[in-house]
């Protein structure tokens, strides 16, 4: 059984900081691309950023660089999203997706969503 498992979300003041963990079980995460997604009502959902199925290559929105940070654990099963400097514009519910690769290419995964909430 495949599952995507946030935790992290929460109320934080602006210029705070929050770090997001999804947990991974049921599929082999080294074969994933692992990636952050947020979405505001009415608005379509985002890539926030994205790590490769090895690690190293990672890419962000141009309106979380330098702020945001995706990290992976492969002994966990986890991957990260550190958020620094937060604004209130990044107040959405963030999901966390796999991507599979290789023989895995065209499998896709969810998470249920964490909710972040930057307000002072």
């Amino acid at each position: 059984q495949v599952q995507l498992v946030e935790s992290g979300g929460g109320l934080v003041q602006p210029g705070g900081s929050l770090s997001l963990s999804c947990a991974a079980s049921g599929f082999t995460f080294s074969m994933y691309v692992m990636s952050w997604y947020r979405q505001v009502p009415g608005k379509e959902r985002e890539l926030v950023a994205a790590i490769a199925s090895a690690g190293g290559n990672t890419n962000y929105a141009d309106s979380v660089k330098g702020r945001f940070t995706i990290s992976r654990d492969s002994a966990k099963n986890t991957v990260y999203l550190q958020m620094n400097s937060l604004k209130p514009e990044d107040t959405a519910v963030y999901y966390c997706k796999a991507t599979g690769t290789s023989y895995y290419y065209g499998r896709n995964y969810w998470g249920q969503g964490t909710q972040v909430t930057v307000s002072s």
